[in-house]
């Protein structure tokens, strides 16, 4: 493909304005955001997994300098030699089977630049390869199953330095030698970009692909490892694995799978189509995602749930139709743009509207949108899977404390903010075309509500 001439600022994707209000919130988010992943750790570490205990503990003591200093002292994990060694060695270790595992080659969304981009797809490869060999690794006592857990503030300190160093590498990588220039935003505001990323699809080579790799190798690989470790620690404390523990790693497991399963679909979505590299990703890849997705084994270490069988049965199929509503809204979707539109959603033609895009080498492209099915009850029916399985994570862990439920909170917010993101985007993007898909699917998620 003809490469197109350097235009820096696209004609669609990441936003082109940027306000002080814009800055000031990513600055909060640089600065609170670390903070946040720390203190929880240190609520679960010390304080059986309670949000408020840290804070009732420098009230009751006045505020002394000596209770702020425990609380300083609990709040950061020291580094350990252990740590650094398992987080690095992991990194590398994933880095190697992403290179060497064979693998097809996938597609991702046109970017505003033209590019239409390949990627490796062989996540399930490499996800079944890690597994075999923890499990195996763990029942041969080369090393213990809880080995994650059992070193768990080490590795959130080698998270961190990697999740920051990543950042600096992006930022400076952006300005120095960018993978497409043309594809870079500028927004004048080096916090702004620092945090939002400055090139869209990053890459050492064709196929190295940083968003791909960071997102979907170390940490969506070790999601369901981390489970395993906490499984494994429990086990060791109580002799047993309690039915909420092995109910959150099934259900954790299917939506990993899940995503390693379609990974090529993955490519097409938010993370990987229309976010640039910065700190969001660098940093919430290898430190937010690992460390707050995974709260609920964590708490469940610390505070074992046995769940009445009522709550057995109701938990895992509120799980399995959140899953069911995601993965079937989504295949609609991917089976309507495989077929150009010419199938059947629900035994009926889809109905689609055609549309048009420019994108910023000048030309004109064709795209699908689709508004029948699961699609025509609101734009992002597909989250309301999503929201279903998230609760479902959360209630694995009963109503004692409002720490594990910050899964469903935060996801909430996530994918309502992420709604209005798509929606400034594809405006942009489809112009009259969205506005004919908004006035046939008036609503954003929820019927009647939103």
């Amino acid at each position: 493909m003809k490469d197109p001439k350097p235009q820096l600022k696209p004609s669609w994707g990441r936003e082109k304005d940027v306000t002080i209000a814009n800055v000031a919130l990513c600055l909060s988010i640089l600065l609170f955001c670390p903070l946040l992943v720390l203190y929880f750790w240190s609520s679960c570490t010390y304080y059986e997994c309670s949000l408020y205990s840290p804070i009732q503990s420098l009230i009751e003591n006045n505020f002394s300098s000596e209770a702020f200093q425990t609380f300083v002292l609990k709040l950061f994990p020291k580094p350990t030699n252990e740590g650094f060694l398992l987080f690095f060695g992991w990194l590398i270790f994933q880095g190697v089977l992403y290179a060497i595992v064979p693998a097809k080659i996938g597609y991702g969304q046109r970017t505003p630049a033209g590019y239409l981009l390949p990627y490796k797809v062989n996540g399930l490869s490499v996800w079944i390869i890690s597994h075999v060999l923890f499990v195996a690794g763990s029942f041969l006592g080369i090393f213990p199953g809880s080995i994650i857990h059992d070193n768990w503030g080490g590795l959130l300190v080698a998270a961190n330095f990697y999740g920051y160093l990543l950042t600096i590498f992006s930022y400076l990588k952006a300005h120095l030698f960018p993978t497409h220039p043309e594809d870079r935003k500028f927004s004048g505001s080096f916090i702004y970009d620092l945090y939002m990323g400055i090139e869209f699809n990053p890459r050492f080579g064709q196929l190295w692909d940083f968003k791909l790799f960071h997102n979907g190798r170390p940490g969506i690989v070790a999601w369901t490892l981390i489970n395993l470790s906490f499984a494994a620690a429990q086990y060791q404390q109580m002799g047993y694995v309690t039915n909420s523990m092995i109910t959150l790693n099934l259900l954790h497991a299917i939506y990993v799978v899940d995503f390693f399963y379609h990974e090529d679909w993955y490519l097409r979505t938010i993370d990987i189509a229309h976010d640039h590299f910065g700190f969001y990703l660098a940093w919430g890849d290898s430190v937010w995602l690992p460390f707050m997705y995974t709260l609920q084994s964590h708490y469940l270490v610390r505070n074992p749930v046995d769940l009445t069988t009522t709550s057995f049965i109701l938990i895992n199929f509120m799980g399995l139709l959140g899953y069911y509503i995601f993965r079937m809204t989504n295949n609609q979707k991917d089976i309507v743009r495989r077929t150009d539109g010419k199938c059947e959603i629900w035994g009926k033609p889809a109905k689609v509207i055609r549309t048009e895009y420019t994108t910023s080498d000048g030309k004109k492209h064709k795209s699908l949108l689709l508004i029948c099915g699961f699609w025509g009850i609101s734009r992002h029916f597909n989250y309301v899977g999503d929201l279903l399985m998230c609760l479902a994570f959360c209630l694995t862990c009963g109503t004692q404390h409002l720490l594990p439920y910050f899964y469903i909170i935060y996801m909430t917010i996530l994918l309502v903010h992420r709604i209005h993101r798509d929606d400034s985007r594809c405006r942009n993007k489809y112009g009259k075309y969205w506005d004919q898909f908004c006035k046939a699917v008036p609503y954003k998620l929820i019927p009647y509500i939103y």
